[in-house]
């Protein structure tokens, strides 16, 4: 019996020992375990990341050597660390930080210790590597920007951190990814596939050749080159007439939905991100809190879109048949409700027709549009909800869908917001007149203006603004290519398009026409208040403009916004007539314009809430005295429209 027992026991323990064995070389993949193998070391062979050239083959980003310095922890052995740290250009104490650093993340798997290296830098080292055992030199890309320009549409490429790693575990420590612009957007696609070889060591822990001959090594799959939509030399001028200014200009293609100039307001230049000097200059950039370089102007800022709004309701107004071309409005220097004035208005020939009422820009007449429309149905919040499902149809009030990581969804109100303001059925028409001008509680952001002036001169349709032109070897999303029609009938945008070609011909820009161009435009003017420690203070007013050209069968459509630009046709109506002219013609005649917009700063307006001294509203000779705004304390100073209804809106 125990001569059996005995037996038993040695074949069972025989049959755990064949089972462990089967499990370690037959069911466990032997691939995957080449990564836990503490004999075996993982070295990852990067590719090269897809250059990105602009709409015309200009060569915009590409890729310049880089140099690692890798660290395994546990494979450290005694070492002059003051030498090393000479030769890293480091000191003890970062030395020590970036050690313990490596090794939390993992004793036995390699890591970055010193980044990005120079040429220079590298072949000192080289010679030296031998000394410090544990540590090697990876070489990798980094980007190469060819441009100054553009920085808020390349955007950058970085370090990952922790949480991307866990979510994407592609990414391993060290490694790279697009951070903004088209390089995040496109990250799958320029960044290309890791190389993997594995290393065999021997019992000395030395390197002694590929593991079994390289049979499980992969070879890199380089980035795919990827052509923009930015017309560079468009870009370029667009940044060049935004020095010293604040804003965003952005220029679309209404025949194809493409891009062809984000400007954002101030911009840098996009080297700063690249090298061991990274990390120091995006924090100084990230930190301007007053300035904001780093915030998309183009994309994420939502300002009231002022008059430009005002042919939105005049289609509307057409569409839902509670106006005609023809009619004309009396307008008394504003809006009158009873003996109440609820909007002012600037001097002009009145009564105003439709196209009058465009091209002069007539509050009066848009307030009476609006109030037909919303006055049309029986219940007010009802009314609201066919008005904002037509502005609605043009993009606003919502992401437009193009393929650029960042963006704000603007705002088109409709009944329920103005039931929770003020109740169910407790407002009317009247107490929302200023969505009828582009204020009051209309927000828009510059590219949905732009997306919005594309559709009009479309007669009726947009494409999804978008980014990408062409990826090597693959076709862009059809949702790119795909016609959007408006809730407005083709047959409506005549009358508002006359009106829009008459604001250059005898309207508000009439001193802005550019010879041989026929373009339709419309200005507008937004009040501007701060908040400064909880009290609304008036700076000087937001200058908007948009436009399409030429008048039929339209090559550009754009809006531009300056922040504290005066009116419509002062900083932005010029600017955009410049661009216009710029991208149809290929040069500039109107250089009188171009002189005065590059001779003209509004750094002093920037500067007047945080100066602590009187200032002038707008050139005018009302004095503002405010207290010394903190530039830290930037959650206290926010822009915010209101209407003073003795004013002009324009």
């Amino acid at each position: 019996m125990r001569k059996l027992l005995l037996l038993l026991t040695v074949i069972t323990v025989g049959l755990l020992f064949i089972a462990r064995l089967f499990y370690l070389q037959v069911y466990k993949k032997e691939a995957y375990s080449l990564f836990e193998d503490s004999a075996i070391r993982t070295v990852y062979d990067y590719p090269k990341r897809g250059y990105v050239y602009d709409r015309n083959g200009k060569l915009l980003v590409a890729n310049q050597p880089s140099y690692d310095v890798m660290i395994i922890p546990r494979e450290v052995k005694p070492l002059d660390t003051l030498e090393f740290c000479k030769l890293l250009k480091i000191t003890k104490e970062d030395f020590i930080k970036k050690y313990h650093r490596a090794n939390n993340y993992s004793p036995r798997l390699p890591s970055p210790f010193v980044p990005q290296l120079s040429k220079k830098d590298y072949a000192v080292l080289q010679e030296k590597m031998r000394k410090f055992e544990g540590f090697y030199i990876q070489k990798r890309s980094l980007r190469d920007y060819q441009t100054t320009i553009g920085a808020n549409v390349l955007g950058d490429i970085g370090e990952v951190n922790q949480r991307i790693i866990e979510k994407q575990p592609y990414y391993k420590m060290g490694d790279l990814i697009g951070n903004q612009g088209v390089e995040k957007s496109y990250e799958d696609v320029l960044r290309g596939v890791k190389g993997i070889k594995f290393i065999q060591k021997d019992r000395f822990n030395k390197n002694i050749g590929p593991y079994k001959n390289g049979r499980f090594d992969t070879l890199p799959q380089p980035g795919k080159d990827i052509k923009i939509t930015i017309d560079s030399e468009l870009q370029q001028y667009g940044e060049l007439l935004m020095t010293n200014k604040r804003g965003g200009i952005v220029a679309i293609d209404p025949s194809n939905g493409e891009i062809l100039a984000l400007v954002s307001g101030p911009s840098y230049n996009p080297n700063l991100l690249v090298g061991r000097d990274r990390s120091k200059n995006f924090t100084k950039l990230y930190r301007d809190s007053i300035a904001k370089p780093l915030f998309d102007r183009g994309l994420q800022a939502q300002y009231a879109p002022g008059s430009p709004f005002k042919v939105v309701n005049a289609l509307i107004a057409l569409q839902e048949d509670v106006m005609s071309p023809e009619e004309k409005v009396s307008c008394r220097m504003g809006y009158y409700y009873g003996s109440r004035k609820l909007t002012g208005c600037h001097h002009h020939k009145s009564p105003v027709d439709m196209n009058a009422g465009i091209a002069q820009s007539c509050n009066a007449y848009f307030v009476t549009a609006y109030r037909k429309i919303i006055d049309k149905y029986d219940d007010a919040g009802n009314g609201m909800n066919i008005w904002a499902k037509h502005a609605k149809s043009f993009g606003l009030g919502n992401y437009l869908g193009y393929d650029l990581p960042v963006g704000q969804k603007g705002r088109i109100p409709d009944g329920d917001y103005y039931d929770k303001a003020y109740g169910n059925n407790r407002w009317g028409s009247t107490y929302i007149v200023s969505n009828a001008i582009g204020q009051g509680e209309v927000e828009a952001t510059p590219i949905q203006l732009a997306n919005m002036v594309a559709a009009i001169g479309n007669r009726g349709y947009y494409y999804t603004p978008h980014i990408i032109k062409d990826i090597e070897g693959d076709t862009i999303p059809k949702k790119y290519t795909t016609k959007r029609q408006t809730t407005i009938d083709k047959r409506h945008f005549e009358p508002v398009i006359e009106g829009m070609f008459d604001v250059y011909n005898k309207g508000t820009a009439s001193t802005l026409r550019i010879p041989g161009i026929d373009i339709c435009g419309k200005t507008g003017t937004a009040e501007n208040f701060v908040r400064i420690d909880s009290v609304y203070t008036q700076l000087t007013d937001h200058s908007i403009f948009v436009a399409f050209a030429p008048k039929d069968n339209p090559k550009i459509a754009i809006a531009v916004f300056v922040e504290n630009g005066y009116w419509g046709s002062r900083f932005a109506g010029r600017m955009a007539s410049l661009m216009i002219e710029k991208y149809i013609k290929g040069e500039i005649t109107r250089t009188d314009m171009e002189h005065w917009i590059l001779t003209h700063s509004l750094e002093n307006e920037y500067a007047k809430p945080y100066s602590g001294e009187p200032f002038k509203i707008n050139g005018e000779t009302t004095l503002q005295v405010v207290d010394k705004v903190q530039p830290k304390k930037d959650d206290d100073v926010n822009n915010s429209i209101n209407i003073d209804p003795n004013k002009p809106q324009f």
